[in-house]
């Protein structure tokens, strides 16, 4: 296909990775809505770009989707010692096994053979990729910190509290001026960066993918406005046009509907 098409022929690794991504994240929104039938539409198009990509290194004569598979397995026999027995693991004991009883434990065992692993970069945040988005490098900087062991024992619910008391401030300091320009900007901007920061650790703490759940709610707001329009419009009045009181009601009229 790739030599008959042309737009395939024009792609390179940089221009199908874009579109690997956006596959990825419609997959997510398939499993997070447990459609079924979408999973399985979703994973052949990630399967493809996969096949693609291998495709491309291929041509190169670099690697193949076969060389692709035996890196993943030979990945995941090293990362899971407590499965695969092997004394020479950078975590075993002296006794030469691994012991992992608990979730928790595979995952920190698994940042551990990460580390040993030649060629990756140093750090606690090495491979760490900033074009990630905001909420999902958040959590990858709040993981690998807490890899090191510094990390809340429990759900750290007041420190969203505190962050949010601290934002509330700002914007009693900023007098009013809420503007772009206003001298209270830069404090405002940087109160809301911590005030989302805590809310990604307390998804993360929770276990709960904090972008799929943002845009779940993003997902359901809309639902409620567009609800609250058709209200408005079925009693013959505009949305637009309304006072925000009257649009208020819509929506609240939309809330009670969407709770039965």
């Amino acid at each position: 296909m790739r030599v008959a098409c042309p737009w395939d022929r024009e792609q390179d690794a940089r221009s199908i990775v874009p579109h690997t991504v956006e596959e990825a994240f419609e997959l997510a929104d398939a499993a997070n809505a447990s459609d079924d039938a979408k999973q399985v539409d979703e994973l052949g198009d990630v399967l493809f770009q996969v096949h693609f990509l291998s495709l491309l290194l291929e041509e190169r004569g670099v690697a193949s989707l076969a060389d692709v598979a035996e890196a993943c397995r030979q990945k995941l026999i090293r990362r899971h010692p407590h499965v695969y027995p092997d004394p020479d693991s950078a975590i075993a004991g002296p006794d030469g096994t691994v012991q992992a009883s608990t979730a928790g434990e595979v995952l920190a065992n698994w940042d551990e053979i990460k580390k040993s692993e030649a060629g990756r970069a140093p750090g606690i945040f090495g491979e760490v990729p900033e074009n990630l988005p905001g909420t999902l490098y958040a959590r990858k900087v709040q993981r690998r910190t807490a890899s090191t062991g510094f990390d809340f024992d429990g759900v750290p619910l007041e420190a969203v509290a505190g962050e949010l008391q601290e934002l509330a401030e700002a914007v009693e300091q900023a007098d009013g001026d809420l503007s772009p320009t206003g001298p209270a900007r830069d404090a405002l901007f940087h109160e809301v960066g911590d005030v989302l920061f805590a809310a990604v650790n307390v998804a993360r703490k929770l276990k709960v993918d904090p972008e799929l759940a943002l845009r779940a709610a993003a997902e359901r707001f809309r639902g409620r406005i567009e609800a609250a329009e058709a209200q408005a419009t079925a009693a013959g009045e505009e949305w637009a046009s309304l006072t925000p009181d009257r649009q208020l009601q819509h929506y609240a009229q939309a809330r009670l509907r969407e709770h039965g």
